[in-house]
């Protein structure tokens, strides 16, 4: 006997052994989707990850039902990539199968119910609920349990089905239904036989009593005749007159036309006229030279290029090189927002060889996308982290961009992984070179490029020698003292903004602080707002009108008296962009003003219109949080302000110091792209913090030799590895033993350093959840390995512990 070892679409631990009948022996393969029994009769779909002789010793295993593919949809280097991230990050691999797979792929039966055969129901004893599933039944035969609420309360279902199951009235029975749906375009023609002249004069006499029906006829042969090879929608005819589909149906009834479908992408490929790649530059011919090299040294590079140093003409070449040899490329960026800039630049070179793949795409057109990949239709790859798992055939390069990005780890989403290591490890499997690119690269990547990990490449020059931006300090404490200040401006700084105007340029101001006010306080007593579900202080946001919770998105109006004391004395503390965005429309009454952040991007084309405005220069000031530092490239922008800089580095986070020199770095990209005359200028009460002195010396091997000295000293990453589990339950006591326990369990197995906490997350309770953290510091090499094993079996442990199955356990790994 063979068996099968099966991954399910469920957080559960490991894989599960399915015996493989013996009609589907020569067809299984690992890497297909087969579906498989699980706990009583539910139905999932499972993919087949190994294929062995092991009868299990413990339990009897189930049969697989039935193989879904012909060809397996998993690469092997796929199944390879899985396993790793399952070992590495400590997940289950059914989390990332969960993560992976587009719904529609991951078929799951439903429950239905049915009448017993031959069963003679006695209507006499039976209540009205119960008549009335009876009656439904004896009509549709099959009824799945989300229709029955149309005539059942909710709250009666359960009992009125368990009432009528024990009468042995009913059974329960498992249905699967393929969810994906190939998209079908309606197209007409002219029935072929009445192509001839004399029979198109014979219908024309008959449809002169139908003159609309005429009108059609003779709408669709003109089309027909003009271009016979052209396919005619029916949906242009009924735009092109005044015809309705009763016109259309007589017309098939008679014959005279006939009415076709064809299957249709989702997605619109590029159809337009391909363009050629630009020219390199010196300079970035010397740094593909290196890259180059690298490769055929089978090293991965981490290029390091300044703001508008022409990353993307690198990228485009190594792409150009390795669609030559028959490969595909993996193109990925940290967000959506900036797949459309690129792919509007990329798809005039590529056409229909270009494929964009992000969590905004409809389910249907994932799957449409993972089938393309899969059948080798599309050889560059634009996505977001997810497209990390399609099942590419022959994959031939990466390219990650903006590599430092913190998009490329969100902590929100199931499973946990960096999709930057993630990429390095995929392309190992693949055996695909691999570009990290950035102008402000992470320090880890940094450390690894100097302990030669990675091959260093520096592209220090702008693309057409233009000059990098000139950085200047503003203090804005002496500002203040000399009363050279309006608002959260210095006069220097609204001076310099003017002047920008008046030589008809643009401008950016950044503050990374969504809303109006970081909280509205009563001046009476002291009352502040705080979400009812969470442990922090609501937002204003003065364009809504309400208090907002960035964590668990609770709205409530804004209060017009404290509801504490009755007080209508409220002020609002600490300042948002739209704060900053309503100081400077009045400051500069006569310049257009725009924002961009997350609240007034969210609507449909919202991106595109502001991109349109800037680069039609109708905007003149653009106030934003760090969104605005990704992906902009317009000619006019000439100066960045940041009014509020201190703001970026007084955050609770190891990484704080890094993200402020990014953002910064990043969003000063941004100035005097074409003229090599932009200005930074940071607004700070404190000039001489260590990290605006060296912006402000611009010289990038002093600002990562500072970050490695303060990592090392505080033993942080890349000098250590840090895990952070972290604990939540409804009930404050209860996490708070739990987590108590798995502390010195962790300690029973680690050194005492190792363990830090448990103690209290920053926010103590996040939608009505309470969280606690323990951080573990493990040291890098071999010992690392065996720290980890030590870290599973604590969590082992605890699991074993009935009374703390209700907590919810979360592991990052590389936190």
């Amino acid at each position: 006997m063979r068996y099968a070892q099966i991954i399910l679409p469920l957080n559960l631990k490991g894989s599960f052994t399915y015996r493989i009948p013996e009609e589907l022996m020569p067809s299984i393969q690992p890497g297909m989707r087969v579906l498989v029994p699980f706990r009583g009769k539910k139905i999932y779909t499972g993919l087949v990850f190994e294929i062995h002789d092991h009868e299990p010793e413990n339990f009897i295993p189930r049969e697989i039902i039935s193989i879904l593919d012909e060809f397996p949809i998993l690469p092997k280097e796929q199944i390879s990539f899985w396993n790793w991230l399952s070992e590495y990050y400590l997940c289950s691999p059914g989390e990332i199968y969960r993560f992976a797979f587009p719904s529609s792929l991951k078929l799951e039966s439903e429950t239905y119910l049915k009448l017993r055969p031959n069963v003679a129901v006695d209507f006499e004893n039976l209540d009205v609920n119960e008549m009335y599933l009876i009656q439904a039944l004896e009509v549709r035969q099959l009824i799945n349990l989300t229709d029955i609420e149309a005539f059942i309360p909710k709250k009666e279902i359960i009992k009125t089905i368990n009432s009528l199951i024990d009468l042995q009235y009913i059974e329960i029975d498992e249905k699967i239904a393929e969810k994906y749906k190939a998209r079908e375009v309606a197209y007409v023609k002219i029935n072929e036989k009445f192509l001839n002249n004399h029979d198109l004069t014979e219908i024309l006499s008959k449809l002169n009593k139908a003159p609309r029906q005429k009108d059609l006829f003779l709408l669709i042969l003109d089309k027909q005749t003009e271009t016979p090879s052209a396919y005619i929608k029916k949906s242009e005819l009924f735009e092109a007159g005044n015809f309705g589909s009763l016109h259309f149906k007589a017309l098939v009834d008679k014959n005279f036309v006939e009415e076709y479908y064809l299957q249709k992408d989702r997605l619109e490929s590029y159809e337009g006229e391909i363009e050629e790649i630009e020219e390199l530059s010196e300079s970035q011919k010397l740094a593909k030279k290196e890259v180059d090299k690298a490769f055929e040294d089978n090293k991965k590079v981490l290029l390091h290029g300044v703001t508008s140093s022409g990353k993307t003409h690198i990228y485009l070449e190594k792409i150009e090189e390795c669609i030559n040899e028959g490969k595909n490329a993996l193109f990925l960026l940290p967000e959506i927002s900036l797949t459309k800039q690129i792919t509007l630049r990329l798809e005039k070179k590529y056409g229909r060889q270009l494929g964009f793949y992000h969590q905004k795409l409809t389910d249907f057109e994932r799957v449409e996308v993972w089938r393309k990949i899969k059948n080798n239709d599309i050889q560059i790859l634009i996505g977001t982290r997810n497209a990390l798992f399609l099942p590419f055939q022959n994959l031939g390069l990466v390219i990650v961009d903006e590599e430092h990005d913190s998009a490329y780890k969100p902590r929100e989403v199931s499973p946990y992984f960096n999709a930057k290591d993630a990429a390095l490890v995929l392309a190992g499997f693949y055996k695909a070179g691999v570009i990290l690119g950035s102008a402000t690269p992470s320090v880890e990547s940094c450390y690894l490029a100097r302990k030669d990990k990675l091959k260093y490449v520096f592209l220090g020059e702008r693309f057409g020698d233009v000059k990098l931006p000139e950085y200047e300090l503003i203090n804005f404490k002496e500002a203040q003292e000399s009363k050279k200040v309006s608002g959260n401006f210095s006069l220097h700084l609204i001076d310099e903004i003017r002047k920008t105007l008046d030589e008809k340029n643009q401008a950016i101001i950044l503050h990374n602080r969504r809303g109006y006010a970081n909280v509205v306080e009563c001046e009476t007593c002291g009352y502040v707002n705080y979400c009812s579900n969470c442990d922090v202080v609501m937002t204003y946001h003065k364009s809504a009108n309400e208090m907002k919770c960035h964590y668990c998105g609770q709205r409530a109006s804004k209060p017009k008296t404290c509801p504490k004391c009755y007080s209508e004395n409220l002020n609002e503390r600490g300042v948002g962009v739209e704060q900053i965005h309503e100081e400077v429309s009045k400051i500069f009454p006569d310049s257009e003003v725009d924002r961009m952040d997350v609240d007034s991007m969210r609507k449909k084309f919202a991106y595109e219109k502001l991109y349109e405005k800037i680069e039609d220069r109708e905007t003149d000031i653009v106030v934003g949080t760090q969104m605005i530092s990704k992906g902009l490239d317009f000619d006019h922008i000439e100066l960045v302000a940041i009014p509020k800089a201190d703001s970026l580095l007084y955050v609770q986070d190891f990484r704080a110091e890094e993200r402020a020199y990014q953002l910064i770095t990043q969003v000063s990209g941004r100035a005097g792209r074409v003229s090599g005359k932009g200005k930074i200028l940071i607004q700070t009460y404190n000039p001489d913090h260590s990290v605006f002195q060296l912006i402000r010396i611009n010289n990038v091997t002093k600002i990562y030799d500072y970050f490695l000295k303060e990592r090392q000293k505080f033993h942080y990453p890349p000098f250590t590895k840090l895990i952070m589990i972290e604990l939540k339950h409804r009930k404050e006591e209860k996490v708070n033993r739990a987590s108590q326990f798995l502390g010195s369990v962790l300690r029973k197995y680690l050194p005492e350093e190792c363990v830090l906490g448990p103690e209290r997350a920053q926010i103590a309770r996040l939608n009505n959840l309470y969280q606690f953290q323990i951080l573990l510091k493990l040291p890098r090499g071999k010992n690392y390995e065996k720290f980890k094993e030590m870290v599973l079996i604590s969590l082992n442990e605890f699991e074993e512990i009935t009374a703390y199955q209700s907590i919810r356990k979360a592991v990052l790994v590389d936190f």
